[in-house]
């Protein structure tokens, strides 16, 4: 068999040619920015904190049932805090940030 040569240009990604750094900013776009980040750790967060309010309640005897499985910690403030985590996660994703050229003008 014969070697066949390719005899496409090949470029460089470290030059300076300004069409190259373009290109090299555009193969690194991330579905997210910063901001999208940031608000999705908040509703993690929000989202814990509302699991860990749920914990507890139980007797040390199992046959003694216990009324602090009642109580407004669990009723109340945690899933108020699970669906806020909700709603931030869903805000977080639906976020668009502004580009720059939104801002400019």
């Amino acid at each position: 068999m014969a070697n066949k040569t390719n005899n496409k240009k090949t470029t460089s990604l470290g030059g300076n040619n300004a069409k190259d750094k373009q290109q090299l900013n555009k193969s690194f776009d991330f579905a997210f920015e910063k901001i999208n980040y940031i608000w999705m750790i908040v509703g993690i967060v929000l989202l814990f904190l509302g699991y860990l309010l749920l914990i507890g309640g139980g007797s040390k005897d199992a046959s003694q049932f216990s009324y602090a499985l009642f109580n407004a910690q669990r009723l109340i403030i945690a899933p108020i805090l699970m669906v806020l985590g909700i709603a931030v996660e869903i805000y977080a994703i639906l976020l668009k940030p502004k580009k720059k050229k939104d801002i400019e003008q």
